[in-house]
């Protein structure tokens, strides 16, 4: 699990295909390794891999042919700078949300407009995924935990701060740049909860299905 607070940009020093996935080297920067382990999980660009190898200055990940192709890892090229994050320790402030590291989908950045000393950025998720997004709900894109600011249709807009464009890779996006999206656990787990085999089904009378009974079934109440 990680915050979605980024700690350090790293940089693409090698990418080795073999037989149709990739492992990469990923110089550090100034992430602190000292306190990794073999087998650790790194948050790259928001998508959660595992040191195979690792060094005081870089990590080194096996990344699958299907996060490669459901992600944005296998546009990185050397030279790429990538938002990196620890995995989260049960000790650590939560400064983000909870994020899992499990990409839903690929967005693209629709627009980009300046809002004072900040930066709003509007994005367009895939319709598979954009029903879990939320007015001033929470949405990690590229790694970084995020806030909502409105929602249209598939599109949604996010306002950044100069600290979080001038820490992570935000600087280097465009219009048409394609970021990884991972939306709010609770989202899902939710819709699981309302609409799955055993959800509470509403009356003809009543189209919530949240209700005191609906609550003291599932125990809230």
């Amino acid at each position: 699990m990680f915050t979605g607070i980024i700690q350090a940009q790293g940089q693409i020093k090698r990418i080795d295909v073999r037989n149709g996935d990739w492992r990469l080297s990923v110089a550090v920067g100034s992430l602190d390794m000292s306190d990794v382990g073999m087998g650790d999980s790194i948050a790259t660009n928001g998508v959660c891999l595992t040191a195979v190898e690792f060094t005081s200055t870089h990590f080194v990940a096996d990344v699958s042919a299907e996060t490669l192709k459901v992600t944005t890892l296998g546009q990185l090229k050397i030279g790429s700078k990538v938002n990196l994050e620890k995995a989260l320790r049960l000790q650590d402030r939560l400064g983000g949300h909870l994020v899992s590291g499990h990409v839903d989908g690929v967005g693209r950045v629709k627009s980009i407009s300046q809002d004072a000393r900040s930066w709003r950025y509007m994005i367009e998720a895939p319709p598979e995924i954009a029903r879990y997004i939320a007015h001033k709900g929470s949405v990690c894109i590229n790694g970084i935990s995020l806030t909502v600011n409105q929602v249209s249709g598939c599109d949604f807009d996010v306002n950044i701060v100069p600290h979080t464009r001038a820490e992570t890779t935000i600087n280097e996006w465009q219009v048409g740049t394609k970021v990884n999206l991972e939306v709010d656990l609770l989202a899902r787990y939710l819709e699981r909860l309302l609409t799955g085999p055993y959800a509470v089904q509403a009356s003809e009378d009543d189209k919530s299905v949240i209700t005191k009974d609906y609550l003291v079934q599932s125990g809230y109440l």
